[in-house]
């Protein structure tokens, strides 16, 4: 077992390493995941301390980037490896993903991301039909984008796009302190429970717009990727206020202003 302090010079500042060491919370991860028998793919293993309670219960496929880690978890997990309960992928979870997908088959994702990525890999997640679910520690700022809900202060986006794809919720939140080396800012563990997957760029482009500003006129916002006159049109059909700010609208209204503004495009 290494020391804090060993574990924080193992840590890698390229990678954005810290490492979850509170089994209590370990054990909070296991019991928010899904109750089925779907496979689980974890990326970011480190040092095999969830990975560790994750094989107790399910079959394991994980990525881990860092090649130190990956002769680590190598050793630490021979036997689990060896039995099949285990599958060690070392390599870059985003290059697998491109290429070949993270699995052939129906999925929960598990991940204790790091920050600087944890945006771009959770939206694969909700892009991958065969990804059933998502149960991820990031940080909180990034949870609470996810999981807002439309008049939260928070709302955004990301909000709109983990609603369009099922039901996102913070299941709780975790101090530094329960890292090592500990982050400078508070944790959450995000869950997205999806039903369906996102299958649409283009309304992922238009959110973008529509956020461009976020305490901006929603509409003033839309003008600089739409017809002004169009957009006018647009919420006059669906009888929005045009003072209408973007974390007020709801994902239906989205979803509707977007139907409506690509037509009128088209």
């Amino acid at each position: 077992m290494k020391t804090n302090k060993e574990l924080t010079e193992f840590a890698s500042k390229r990678y954005g390493q810290n490492f979850l060491k509170n089994h209590n919370y370990i054990i909070k991860i296991i019991q928010a995941m899904p109750k089925d028998n779907l496979p689980i793919v974890e990326i970011g293993p480190g040092l095999g301390d969830l990975t560790k309670e994750l094989i107790r219960a399910k079959n394991v496929t994980a990525y881990e980037v860092d090649k130190r880690l990956c002769e680590h978890l190598t050793a630490e997990f021979e036997d689990p490896i060896s039995q099949g309960m285990l599958t060690l992928k070392c390599g870059d979870a985003i290059e697998h993903w491109d290429r070949d997908g993270l699995l052939d088959r129906p999925y929960h994702l598990v991940a204790n991301l790091p920050y600087y990525i944890a945006t771009n890999l959770i939206l694969k997640a909700l892009r991958d039909p065969n990804c059933q679910s998502v149960l991820t520690m990031v940080q909180k700022e990034v949870a609470l984008k996810f999981s807002a809900q439309s008049e939260d202060r928070d709302f955004s986006s990301l909000s709109v796009l983990a609603d369009t794809t099922g039901d996102a919720k913070i299941c709780f939140d975790v101090e530094a302190e329960a890292f090592v080396p500990p982050p400078k800012v508070t944790s959450a563990v995000l869950s997205i429970r999806k039903s369906n997957s996102l299958d649409d760029k283009g309304f992922e482009i238009f959110l973008k717009s529509a956020f461009t500003q976020p305490r901006k006129k929603l509409s003033k916002n839309l003008t600089g990727r739409y017809d002004k006159e169009g957009v006018r049109v647009a919420f006059a059909t669906l009888g929005i206020e045009d003072n209408l700010r973007p974390h007020q609208a709801t994902t239906a209204i989205y979803h509707q202003l977007y139907k409506i503004l690509e037509q009128k495009e088209n």
